[in-house]
């Protein structure tokens, strides 16, 4: 109830005082080729249930045409104004209208598109039983997702290998163990990823480290290992094939 009633005051205020930030952006993406600054799209939330997600666009029209769900920073179907707003998370300021009307929440597993959740283990089903979030730990270890998949020839097949398995893990430890406190903490430490990544990334290991003793994890958040492919947690086999 406190998460609830703190989503939607925080974000109604928010959406008052960052509305010039959303018409300067719309302008900005609307002349880049004079379409909709917004990107609607069909993600899946709590208890599975789909909900229209808006974002500012980011990427050309009718880009999600490619078939091609996950992005890397060099992706040709991101505009100009794209490469800014996704650098900074602007894209994402959208969402509040998401969260005022009770589809989400500022922290929680990030959505997802259906083709993702439905490859699912049971364990990771797990992740859809909070409202999905802006924000949560696995969002601001793999801020650099767009890097990491920059030289992918199929960047669907190499985040299932190389990102899923942890963002569902840091998932799954949210669902676990989140809390108000939390909740303060993961949205402050989202503030300071913008400014330093290795900064966030340890205060991160700092909250992780309290409740998991998961050493492949740990050494995730602080990129100590390579990441190489994994199977997503409730798995004991890796994904070699993403339709």
């Amino acid at each position: 109830m406190l998460k609830s009633s703190f989503d939607f005051l925080l974000s109604l205020i928010l959406s008052i005082i960052l509305f010039p930030l959303v018409i300067l952006f719309s302008f900005l993406i609307w002349r880049d080729d004079h379409s909709s600054p917004f990107y609607v799209a069909p993600r899946v939330g709590k208890e599975g249930k789909i909900f229209k997600m808006i974002k500012f666009r980011s990427m050309m029209i009718e880009a999600d045409k490619s078939g091609v769900d996950s992005t890397a920073i060099n992706d040709p179907r991101i505009t100009n104004t794209g490469h800014f707003i996704r650098k900074y998370k602007i894209d994402e300021i959208p969402n509040l209208y998401n969260i005022i009307m009770g589809q989400m929440s500022f922290v929680g597993p990030r959505p997802n598109v259906k083709k993702e959740t439905d490859m699912y283990t049971i364990e990771e089903k797990k992740l859809l039983l909070l409202k999905p979030g802006i924000t949560d730990l696995a969002s601001i270890i793999f801020s650099d997702e767009g890097e990491i998949l920059s030289e992918s020839n199929n960047p669907d097949l190499d985040y299932n290998q190389l990102i899923r398995p942890w963002k569902s893990r840091l998932g799954l430890f949210y669902v676990e163990n989140y809390s108000f406190v939390m909740d303060l903490k993961i949205m402050i430490i989202t503030l300071i990823s913008l400014f330093s990544k290795k900064g966030a990334s340890k205060l991160v290991y700092q909250v992780v480290s309290k409740k998991s003793g998961d050493k492949n994890l740990l050494n995730i958040i602080l990129r100590k290992n390579k990441l190489r492919p994994f199977p997503p947690p409730g798995s004991n086999k890796i994904v070699l094939i993403r339709e």
